[in-house]
């Protein structure tokens, strides 16, 4: 995820606990956490779809 995105997300939880969000941000707060869930999901699968367990 870009880092401009994760900026945004982070900007949004401040501005969320010091003085609320509409609903518009709330729905892209809401819209951008649901892209950063599915590419932390995927970066995790393909990290684990790479290990090779040997035995010996």
């Amino acid at each position: 995820m870009e880092q401009k995105k994760i900026d945004r997300i982070n900007f949004l939880a401040r501005k969320s606990r010091a003085e609320g969000l509409s609903d518009e941000e709330k729905e892209e707060q809401q819209a951008l956490r649901d892209k950063y869930r599915a590419a932390m999901r995927a970066s995790l699968k393909a990290t684990l779809d790479n290990i090779e367990i040997k035995e010996g």
